[in-house]
């Protein structure tokens, strides 16, 4: 009889033993899901932020790149009109693309001296 106590007291103590080990892994598993969620929580916001980051350089990629054609576009219409302006200009004298102005007072200023 005192056999079967101290078989029946090891039974409870190995049980209880065993019990416990499987709380502490139960707890450790649970702490490796939070840490799990928590990271994959980050990942996502940090994907999320990434994607807006990349939206908002192709918003501005587009933008720069209708900046340039209208400074483009502007320029163009610039000479155009400087091209206008020595078509019509009756003092530009065509020839060495200088101010028959510019000319004459050079050719003045010559025959002062």
């Amino acid at each position: 009889m005192g056999a079967v106590i101290v078989i029946a007291i090891l039974l409870i103590a190995t049980r209880a033993e065993r019990e416990r080990r499987h709380a502490q892994r139960r707890a450790h598993a649970h702490e490796h899901r939070e840490q799990a969620r928590t990271q994959h929580i980050r990942a996502d916001r940090e994907s999320a932020a990434a994607d807006e980051q990349a939206a908002r350089a192709r918003r501005e990629a587009a933008e720069a790149e209708e900046r340039l054609r209208k400074a483009q576009a502007a320029r163009a219409a610039a000479d155009e009109h400087t091209e206008r302006a020595r078509d019509i200009d009756p003092d530009h004298s065509g020839a060495n693309g200088r101010d028959a102005r510019v000319d004459e007072q050079e050719a003045a200023r010559r025959e002062s001296f």
